[in-house]
């Protein structure tokens, strides 16, 4: 019988040989994972995540074409608002349906995680670009609004930036209360009320305190 002492395994090892568990611990993920789980059993098989991904990033140049044809006009009373309400619906079903369906179906990969990634932060600066290039081409241009537009895209592009480098380094940054399904419901709610310019400053503060 052999005297020696147990190889205590590293945490990269461990890591490696555990099956990674996707945690949502964002604001609303109690009302988010439900929806997601019940959408995900009743999605068509030709309906792969990749499909939803590529939702997601119609759906958000979508939202910018709306916000380039609301023009000169006034946000109350104008249809291209209803369209981008529309368009942040679909971004948020391919956002975060895609990575679900995934996993259900086991067929999860780095890549498709890296690219979704990268492809959500494009999604959400073409979204808020929009909104700066409405306020920038009114009759009587709002720079307030087109700044506080830029600083939420600075914000929301460094939450993930900041998450994604803590995990790189083995800290945890799972923390915050503004994360990108609280700023898109924020838009939202925005846009339908004609409260653009508080929602614009709840995500210009809310991001770079998260």
């Amino acid at each position: 019988m052999s005297n020696e002492a147990p190889v205590e395994m590293t945490a990269a090892e461990k890591k490696a040989v555990t099956p990674e568990k996707r945690i949502n611990d964002i604001l609303l993920g109690p009302l988010e994972r439900p929806a997601l789980q019940w959408m995900a059993r009743r999605m068509p098989q030709w309906v792969s995540s990749d499909t939803m991904t590529s939702l997601g990033v119609v759906a958000s140049v979508l939202i910018f074409v709306a916000y380039v044809m609301v023009g000169r006009g006034e946000i109350q009373r104008n249809p291209w608002i209803w369209v981008a309400s529309l368009g942040f619906v679909l971004n948020w079903m391919g956002d975060s349906l895609d990575g679900t369906l995934a996993r259900r179906r086991q067929r999860p990969t780095k890549f498709g995680a890296f690219l979704d990634s990268v492809l959500d932060r494009v999604s959400e600066a073409a979204i808020l670009l929009g909104i700066a290039w409405w306020y920038l081409h009114l009759e009587q241009p709002n720079m307030v609004g087109a700044f506080l537009a830029y600083v939420a895209i600075v914000g929301s592009t460094m939450v993930s930036y900041t998450r994604a480098r803590g995990e790189g380094l083995g800290i945890s940054s799972k923390v915050g209360f503004l994360t990108r399904v609280e700023r898109c419901l924020v838009l939202i709610v925005g846009l339908v009320f004609n409260l653009v310019i508080p929602a614009l400053w709840i995500l210009a503060v809310g991001t770079t305190v998260t």
